[in-house]
């Protein structure tokens, strides 16, 4: 029902910057919380941070270590991930997912999501 197309991803030095932006289609986006996640390759898939449908209210995983900061755009129908001081561990695909609970953390609690941007970070 929703579509999600992330952007943003790349190549970047580590202690580079990167910003990730995800563009809902084909449903309500002010009716969903939506949320960033990251696998590895070998790694099970985990949260980086989550917005609430208003955007007040955001969750942030630990190791986001305030490097990071998610915000939305209901107007555009985007979401947004702005990285800082990128470094090895940080490379991984990247997904954005929403989800009809107010803010879940949990990947299997999102309903629809998009195919992933690749972040690399080199060594």
């Amino acid at each position: 029902q929703v579509h999600l197309v992330e952007s943003g991803g790349g190549l970047v030095q580590a202690g580079g910057s990167l910003r990730l932006s995800c563009a809902a289609s084909g449903g309500t986006f002010s009716s969903y919380a939506m949320g960033w996640f990251r696998q590895a390759p070998g790694k099970v898939r985990e949260i980086v941070a989550a917005v609430g449908r208003s955007g007040g209210t955001k969750y942030y995983a630990a190791f986001v270590k305030g490097r990071f900061t998610i915000s939305r755009d209901n107007a555009k129908n985007t979401v947004y991930l702005p990285m800082n001081s990128l470094h090895g561990d940080a490379t991984a695909t990247y997904f954005c997912a929403a989800a009809n609970m107010v803010l879940p953390t949990s990947p299997e609690t999102y309903n629809f999501w998009g195919p992933g941007t690749q972040v690399t970070v080199s060594s």
